[in-house]
């Protein structure tokens, strides 16, 4: 089974497991890792609110808001935690508009990531950093682009839909 990787500037890895000669593991969302995204989730919704005058609602519409905020460069590139708390609320967009995405904990041996994983697969998507890899060397990514090209990224691994329809999306 092929391993799917989402980077910087949009970088693809698709190898065999032999090819990359490494253990992965994925496994549930603990308490803590569960705890830590809220908390996440919460801190971009503060800066949100008193910033940008919006609200996280964990659909499409925190596309808009998390694209005024990297317009307004209201987050330090250095500020890792807050990048990253950006990413948090992309990948959440994306799990509630594809019901086959599910958060989860994949590890390697680079360490310990949380990943949107297609249910049942090992193809995952790394929202967490998909934002502040490109924020922390000075770029202003657009969100809804990176939003788009992750999901066509993930899209030949949904299951399709009975009778020859597409993969789900909401």
């Amino acid at each position: 089974m092929n391993k799917l990787c989402f980077g910087l500037g949009l970088l693809l890895l698709l190898a065999s497991p032999a090819t990359l000669a490494q253990e992965v593991t994925i496994e549930d969302l603990a308490w803590m890792d569960r705890n830590h995204m809220a908390q996440q989730v919460q801190r971009v919704d503060d800066l949100a609110r008193t910033r940008v005058g919006s609200q996280i609602r964990e659909d499409l519409s925190d596309l808009t808001t998390l694209q005024r905020i990297v317009d307004r460069e209201l987050v330090d590139q250095d500020d890792r935690l807050t990048l990253q708390a950006l990413g948090a609320v992309l990948g959440n967009v994306m799990a509630a508009e594809v019901d086959e995405l599910e958060w989860k904990i994949y590890e390697d041996n680079r360490g310990r990531s949380r990943a949107l994983c297609v249910e049942g697969t090992e193809e995952c998507l790394f929202p967490i950093t998909m934002l502040s890899r490109r924020m922390e060397v000075g770029l202003k990514p657009d969100v809804r682009q990176v939003y788009k090209d992750a999901l066509a990224l993930i899209e030949p691994y949904l299951p399709e839909l009975p009778y020859g329809g597409a993969a789900s999306r909401r």
